[in-house]
């Protein structure tokens, strides 16, 4: 990936700024890539919120360690450099950071920390490598939790931003030998974690929602709506896969999921008056859910519920407490 323009269109201006003491000038530079970063900082640690401090922990390493950049890497790798060992860093002293077991009745593991990430706040250029939506979606940032910290940092390095070896093992002060070693193991963990998924993700990527898709969204918050629960069911996959973040347990079939949902009073009286809103997060087709309860004027900000679709049906439901949530600009009311 080439730098974006710099002031005064010169590899000599970027140094010149970089090394000037120019705390505003260097601001300006380097602001530019904070939506990258920070997409990149997401790959790495499946939180926004941790990805917005990581980022503006990169920044403010980046100013303190200006004396080092010499200009002999685009600034751009610098500061995915100086990101990725912030990542590393804080990944070291957080140990609540790593997918724990799954309750007895579910397989496999869970992300609890995972968070979505507001479509609006991703980098502008839909064509560049850091947006594709296949290395954006849930089930990929949670697959990529799966790998060791190095191991995952290498493989967002090279399979991702597409980084040469010695250019990675530079940057993480690892041998070629060491990254290649690594880059093949976080491979087959990866695929063993998107089973008959698209993992090709180094090749060029879908980007957009596809109509389908948005008929699949319209149909589930029409359900919501009508207190429908025949018509919800319809729209599951048998072997749906539901989550609701951060609370533990899985559920994997359709049946278990909806009988869980009927437990906790779906459709019951004080959820049974839904509107929902289609939006869009991690570049996936999404309903927000707002509920009003009995004396209540207002429909009031409830849950995010995340769609993976397949033929038309949801494979997997990815459901988020959507309040205390401010980055994802959701009105709390309607």
């Amino acid at each position: 990936m080439a730098d974006a323009g710099v002031p005064n269109g010169d590899e000599a201006t970027v140094l010149e700024v970089v090394r000037s003491g120019d705390s505003a000038r260097f601001a300006l530079l380097t602001e530019r890539y904070r939506r990258e970063l920070q997409v990149h900082c997401y790959r790495m640690l499946a939180n926004y919120e941790d990805a917005q401090d990581m980022t503006q922990e990169t920044l403010l390493r980046a100013w303190h360690k200006r004396e080092s950049y010499q200009g002999h890497a685009a600034l751009r790798t610098w500061l995915y450099r100086i990101a990725t060992n912030a990542c590393l860093d804080f990944l070291a002293k957080r140990k609540d950071r790593t997918p724990v077991p799954a309750d007895p009745t579910a397989v496999g593991t869970e992300v609890l920390y995972l968070q979505p990430y507001p479509d609006r706040m991703l980098p502008e250029d839909p064509q560049d490598s850091v947006v594709a939506r296949e290395t954006i979606e849930l089930a990929f940032i949670v697959a990529v939790q799966h790998l060791p910290p190095r191991q995952r940092a290498v493989f967002i390095l090279r399979d991702i931003l597409g980084w040469p070896a010695p250019q990675a093992a530079d940057a993480l002060e690892l041998t070629v030998a060491s990254v290649t070693s690594a880059l093949q193991r976080a491979r087959v963990t990866v695929r063993a974690e998107l089973p008959g998924r698209r993992l090709d993700w180094r090749s060029p990527a879908i980007h957009e929602v596809s109509n389908d898709e948005r008929d699949v969204v319209k149909s589930y918050m029409t359900a919501h709506e009508r207190n429908d629960l025949a018509g919800l069911t319809a729209l599951l996959r048998e072997d749906l896969r539901f989550a609701m973040l951060p609370e533990p347990g899985t559920a994997t079939t359709a049946e278990d999921a909806v009988d869980g949902w009927v437990s906790g009073g779906l459709f019951q009286p004080g959820y049974d008056d839904w509107r929902c809103v289609a939006t869009t997060v991690n570049r996936m087709p999404a309903a927000v859910l707002y509920r009003r309860v009995p004396g209540d004027p207002e429909y009031r900000l409830f849950n995010l519920a995340v769609l993976h679709i397949v033929d038309g049906k949801i494979a997997e439901l990815t459901g988020f407490d959507a309040t205390g949530k401010p980055w994802l600009a959701l009105p709390q009311t309607l």
